[in-house]
């Protein structure tokens, strides 16, 4: 029972979340198309998303960081599938949870500062300071540009964690008065349904194009990466 809406975020009121983990393993296996004799649509469906990460990712310096792009891609696909189970009843949201959107973001990010500044010190260094600026500005402009680059994977966490459960929330607001009309048989039943049911849809949408601004932020992000001259 839950005594709030935010309660939804509360993993033990669930019966189902300790095994999530084991249901996405269970998902990824049957994908695999070697125990088919022709892979599903659902195995192509899976693959054109990848390709599509993929691509974009391509376009930035991350195709340069041997194989990085490869990991972006597979992270989409994880997270678009965490993000449509979240929205299965009585199933655990893990991808609204700043904790978890943290240790997506922040590993990669400090792979990459940590990957640029051991291969170009200098150059790294140089990223901070814009080119042309006055004398007097370079170190204020030194410190709002650490600052920036410091506060990447907190504003990728927190983008993902909150729109995640923003969208929880309100699910749960509309399906509350949803059940109190069907109870009470009230003539707004009808209109509450489709209330309901539009914006679940939408709410699919939303899990698919947070996984995609996630990602590409971070394929984003290794534009700035200095590679060894």
């Amino acid at each position: 029972m839950m005594m709030d809406i935010f309660s939804s975020f509360d993993q033990n009121i669930f019966y189902m979340d300790n095994n999530i983990w084991l249901m996405i393993l269970i998902f990824l296996f049957i994908l695999n198309s070697s125990w088919w004799m022709s892979p599903s649509y659902l195995w192509y469906l899976s693959m054109k998303i990848f390709l599509f990460m993929f691509t974009q990712s391509s376009l930035t310096l991350m195709k340069s960081l041997k194989s990085l792009n490869f990991i972006i891609s597979s992270l989409f696909l994880f997270l678009i599938y965490l993000n449509l189970m979240g929205l299965l009843p009585y199933m655990f949201s893990i991808s609204s949870h700043l904790i978890f959107s943290l240790s997506m973001s922040l590993p990669i990010w400090l792979s990459l500062i940590m990957s640029s500044f051991n291969l170009n010190k200098k150059e790294t260094l140089a990223h901070l300071l814009p080119a042309g600026a006055p004398m007097w500005l370079n170190p204020f402009l030194i410190i709002i540009e650490m600052i920036s680059i410091m506060v990447r994977p907190l504003t990728l966490a927190f983008r993902l964690a909150a729109n995640m459960s923003a969208g929880h929330i309100i699910l749960i607001l509309i399906s509350s008065y949803l059940t109190t009309s069907i109870l009470m048989m009230t003539s707004s039943m009808i209109f509450l349904f489709f209330i309901q049911l539009s914006y679940f849809m939408f709410e699919m949408a939303i899990s698919i194009i947070q996984a995609y601004i996630f990602c590409l932020l971070l394929s984003l992000y290794s534009n700035d990466h200095s590679m060894k001259l």
